[in-house]
């Protein structure tokens, strides 16, 4: 049964309701930017932008090509890469200048996250605006982020030596790390509004479709990094079968799921079928709980996000992948995320 009695928002009462409020707003405002990256870091990907840069300088980075010797430079050194000489040789530099600036302003945006991060943090630690347990999960969260930007430098170098490609499992660990952070910003915005309850069981269940929805997420990584999309584009057949010849063919077959394009795929498939299974049926079983308003809202947002990116990924498979609708895609996976997120918070008392 919902509380009937709202508790007071927080066990510190030296931090006042509206201190909460504006923490909540920065952390809302902080996963605003996360969006915004991995969309960026979509279309980046989707027009192979992300090898332009080739070296990583964490402070001097900011500052873009000034002249036409820094760009004769830049392209230079671009040069001297497998995407360059396998792939764009045809490339001068007024082309390159197209692919550098995508890349650019997604690694700007990443710096620009840790900015608006850290100095509202330590001003809110300052002002005693944040208690010990919310203080240790921030502290967290900050250290997650600069992990997330050594593990984008990281899935970058994979395509600077052999291939002119990043490999598929770091552009994987890449967006998971990306959901987790924005999972866990949501998670303690939340946590200063309302007040912080034990889960129960409709809270465990929404734990276990967030779960089943961030794996679905995330094979989408693996299709995304083998540019498994462009093949197989008809639905609900795939090459004109329901179980394909030639699935799971690949040595070792134990790889397939993560390395042969035709598996890859399926499984994708598969799961975002089973994964919409799951949320309607989540939704139903929702409906004979005695939920609020608000709480029962939550679940409908997960529904209509849950239809929205079914009709996003069928629409971008039969397209091709058309740029567009491939940002879409990818955009749509965090807010099924964030809505999902959202509901868990919303039920974390209901009985």
């Amino acid at each position: 049964m919902p509380s009937s009695a709202a508790p007071a928002l927080t066990d510190h009462p030296a931090i006042s309701p509206v201190a909460h409020r504006n923490v909540a707003i920065w952390l809302f405002g902080c996963a605003a930017m996360v969006f915004i990256m991995v969309v960026i870091g979509g279309l980046t990907r989707l027009t192979e932008s992300g090898l332009s840069i080739v070296e990583w300088r964490p402070f001097t980075g900011i500052i873009p090509p000034l002249n036409e010797a820094d760009w004769t430079a830049l392209y230079q050194q671009y040069s001297q890469y497998p995407e360059f000489q396998k792939i764009n040789a045809w490339m001068s530099v007024e082309d390159f200048k197209s692919i550098f600036w995508l890349e650019f302003i997604h690694r700007l945006w990443g710096r620009l996250i840790g900015v608006v991060f850290f100095i509202p943090f330590v001003w809110f630690l300052a002002k005693k605006s944040i208690d010990g347990a919310t203080k240790w999960k921030l502290w967290g969260l900050f250290i997650l982020g600069g992990l997330q930007g050594l593990m984008g430098w990281y899935m970058v170098m994979s395509g600077l030596v052999d291939r002119p490609d990043v490999s598929q499992y770091r552009l994987t660990a890449h967006f998971g790390l990306a959901l987790v952070i924005f999972i866990a910003l949501l998670w303690v915005g939340l946590q200063q509004l309302a007040p912080r309850a034990i889960g129960t069981n409709a809270s465990k269940r929404s734990w276990q479709l967030l779960g089943l929805i961030v794996f679905t997420a995330l094979s989408g990584g693996f299709v995304a990094g083998l540019d498994a999309g462009y093949a197989f584009n008809t639905f609900p057949l795939m090459d004109g079968q329901l179980i394909p010849d030639g699935l799971f063919v690949f040595d070792p077959a134990w790889l397939a799921p993560f390395e042969d394009h035709m598996t890859v795929q399926w499984d994708h498939r598969w799961l975002a079928k089973l994964t919409f299974v799951m949320v309607i049926v989540f939704w139903w079983r929702a409906g004979k709980w005695n939920l609020t308003s608000d709480q029962r809202f939550a679940t409908h947002l997960v529904l209509a996000a849950a239809c929205l990116q079914v009709a996003l990924g069928i629409s971008t498979l039969l397209s091709v992948i058309w740029l567009p609708l491939g940002v879409a895609h990818q955009a749509g996976a965090v807010v099924l995320v964030g809505t999902a997120t959202y509901a868990a918070y919303k039920l974390r008392d209901v009985a």
